[in-house]
């Protein structure tokens, strides 16, 4: 009889879609059965959170619908994903409250960039749920569709019509 796959919760925003991230999933992945579940805060990031905290909610759900393409692209099949609270140790108590998991992985910006890791969110995840764990340090991923990153120049000039 083969095990039931390990439940996983994927705790990132602007990480989520990012290399190292992958490359830490497909590593567990082929380690052991698993079911990802990617949970994606709201976190407004620059000066938007003065004005709105609850502003994050497009560019999260722009960041899960690149994660899970990029998932997918590296053969990893998520069980569910959705944009979280904007406070993430709130997002992730929701998440733990609604459904049961077996460890959790926190994807962050480096040190001197991430908000996370001045809040110590992996080390507060884990006090938290009781659950083990594993932090990646990440990259922003680029939310763009063209591949070189770059804007594209406009080829023919603008044309307005007037009556």
């Amino acid at each position: 009889m083969r095990p039931d796959p390990a439940k996983v919760l994927i705790v990132a925003t602007r990480t989520a879609a990012c290399d190292d991230l992958i490359n830490v999933l497909t590593r567990r992945a082929a380690a052991s059965p698993a079911r990802f579940n990617l949970l994606v805060p709201a976190t407004p990031y620059g000066w938007a959170w003065l004005a709105d905290m609850h502003s994050g909610g497009v560019a999260a759900q722009r960041y899960l619908a690149a994660a899970a393409e990029r998932y997918r692209d590296a053969g990893l099949e998520l069980a569910a994903s959705w944009v979280g609270d904007p406070d993430p140790l709130a997002a992730v108590m929701d998440a733990t409250h609604s459904a049961s998991y077996d460890e959790i992985v926190v994807c962050t910006l480096p040190r001197h960039l991430s908000r996370w890791l001045r809040l110590s969110l992996p080390h507060r995840v884990g006090a938290v749920t009781g659950l083990p764990v594993t932090h990646v340090v990440g990259t922003q991923a680029r939310l763009t569709s063209r591949p070189d990153g770059r804007r594209t120049l406009h080829t023919e000039p603008a044309t307005q019509t007037v009556d």
